[in-house]
């Protein structure tokens, strides 16, 4: 059963690309081609990012590895 979310865990992007490996350009690429979406912002405008973040970064990975643009991809997460 999913937290509410007043108690789910946020990252902040640094959190995220520590534990992802993916660069802060590649983040920020797949946040404004809406791949991936923040879950919320602190007061001062910091991203916050939920814990299922991670999983779309690998499989954004995966399929790009497969072969698939990052537009495809957006095609498929988007159909």
């Amino acid at each position: 059963m999913p937290k509410p979310n007043s108690e789910r865990k946020l990252y902040k992007t640094g959190e995220v690309l520590k534990r992802s490996g993916v660069t802060r350009q590649t983040l920020y690429t797949y946040t404004t081609m809406g791949l991936i979406e923040e879950a919320r912002r602190t007061p001062a405008g910091q991203k916050l990012f939920d814990e299922g973040v991670f999983q779309r970064l690998k499989l954004i990975h995966d399929l790009n590895e497969s072969g698939y643009s990052l537009r495809d991809i957006r095609d498929i997460f988007f159909k």
